[in-house]
């Protein structure tokens, strides 16, 4: 079981490297270097819009584009999809997990194909996230989650359970009811036996958390108000990538966003004490990445 990982301080010492280019020719050559213990993986979601950057007030940059997310149909989209999550997957550890992120509109279609590409044995689950956007549909529920599937590349993937990131408190209730010993340094906590065997739970330790993560608002990235937001579109919450770093990597373990945008898992890694390698086909991206990373431009290799 492994340890809890402190943090790094704010004083970072730029442990990886940035790229412009296709991850498919890209993300062979990085792994020559050291396999991958964690990729993170948010492609564009067949949105079939353009999606423009955000200056510093919240506002759009006029003729700022940060990509276009049309494909021609799900089949197309999952042409490009298939070799860039076999070429992942070949950059990975034993015991390297990678975290495809989605949202309804190929999630499904991306399940199945991920089964082909690391096995259905290599399914270890799927994380239900909750960005915290209100319901807009009228004609049905709307959707307002988005899913993020979990593969293995070998048997076992590196999983901190008792990494407080991956804790939560127990129900208020539950404490007030079953948390009532206290052992010789004033802990509360209760015990269960299950077989003969007697465990002990910590009420201050929290409980497991499940597979819906509904407390990394979207918000957060997205609000010119905090300093995490960049005005790069569909940029996700520090929060939720450090929960995952934290989940699935070790101090020391290397990161990569092989489709990295404004560079949220980088950063997150960087603070974590892990080596990361981000690559974009977006040279605009991979800017706005090295400026939040304080990585200075010679350091982004071109493809």
């Amino acid at each position: 079981m492994n340890a809890p990982v402190p943090e790094r301080s704010s004083k970072r010492a730029r442990l990886g490297s940035l790229s412009v280019g296709d991850c498919l020719t890209l993300v062979p050559k990085l792994a020559k270097t050291g396999a991958f213990d964690l990729v993170y993986l948010d492609p564009p979601f067949d949105t079939r819009a353009h999606h423009g950057i955000r200056d510093g007030r919240g506002d759009r940059a006029r003729g700022e584009r940060a990509y276009k997310d049309s494909w021609g149909g799900v089949e197309r989209f999952l042409a490009m999809l298939e070799p860039r999550l076999a070429c992942v997957r070949e950059a990975m550890s034993d015991r390297g997990s990678l975290f495809l992120h989605l949202d309804h509109r190929a999630v499904h279609e991306a399940k199945v194909l991920a089964d082909r590409v690391f096995g259905r044995g290599g399914f270890r689950g799927e994380i239900v996230w909750l960005p915290g956007n209100g319901g807009r549909r009228r004609g049905g529920p709307s959707v307002t989650h988005q899913t993020i599937l979990i593969y293995a590349r070998g048997r076992e993937m590196i999983w901190n359970d008792d990494d407080p990131a991956l804790r939560e408190p127990y129900a208020e209730t539950s404490q007030r009811m079953h948390f009532n010993r206290l052992d010789g340094d004033g802990r509360r906590y209760r015990e269960r036996t299950l077989g003969g065997k007697t465990y002990r739970y910590y009420a201050d330790a929290g409980r497991r958390r499940g597979s819906v993560w509904a407390d990394c608002p979207a918000m957060r990235a997205n609000t010119p108000l905090l300093g995490e937001a960049t005005g790069y579109p569909t940029q996700k919450p520090e929060a939720l990538l450090e929960r995952i770093v934290r989940a699935a990597s070790l101090a020391g373990g290397r990161v990569l966003d092989p489709m990295c945008g404004s560079g949220t898992t980088l950063a997150v890694a960087d603070r974590l004490g892990r080596h990361w390698a981000g690559v974009d086909v977006s040279a605009r991206a991979v800017a706005i990445a090295a400026k939040r990373l304080g990585v200075a431009a010679p350091a982004i290799t071109a493809a």
